[in-house]
């Protein structure tokens, strides 16, 4: 994404950095001394989301670290259908999104529709909690849009998905 789109669009800063990987345990030991300690969550269905316009399940397995007030996340799908696991189907494995938090993630998938991006992911828990991930052909990394209450984290959401 260009700095120019964001400065147009005005979009907030990105608050997340994800890599979607194929052994979560190496990629935390790897980076521990970087980004450390790593929280690691056990694997997580993420339910109902739909990807690529279908109902669709995926299990995966979360780890986030840090660099100052950028949360750094890695991704391992262990199974199903989503925007990981194609990822890695493709043969790559590294940088997948940046994550930007909004207060209105349909509002914000409009908005980035007019740059050229469109949704390949989407869930919504509740009305205050919504995240889409969007792509465009020009650009290789897929934005993130988090809408979540200030005082709740990602996590608790994927980890009430599971029960």
């Amino acid at each position: 994404m260009h700095k120019e789109t964001v400065e147009r669009l005005g979009l907030p800063p990105i608050d997340q950095i994800g890599f979607v990987v194929k052994d979560l345990e190496e990629w935390t030991r790897r980076y521990d001394a970087v980004f450390g300690p790593f929280v690691l969550m056990e694997e997580s269905v993420v339910s109902d989301a739909t990807f690529r316009g279908k109902q669709a399940d995926t299990s995966l397995k979360l780890a986030f670290g840090s660099s100052g007030d950028m949360e750094i996340e890695f991704i391992e799908c262990c199974s199903g259908e989503g925007p990981h696991s194609e990822f890695i189907q493709s043969g790559r494995e590294g940088l997948h999104h940046l994550r930007f938090r909004v207060d209105d993630t349909d509002h914000w998938i409009e908005k980035l529709r007019s740059a050229g991006y469109e949704p390949i992911w989407y869930k919504r828990w509740n009305k205050d909690t919504v995240f889409a991930y969007l792509e465009n052909p020009d650009d290789p990394v897929i934005l993130e849009l988090l809408q979540m209450p200030a005082e709740s984290d990602g996590r608790s959401k994927i980890e009430q998905d599971t029960d």
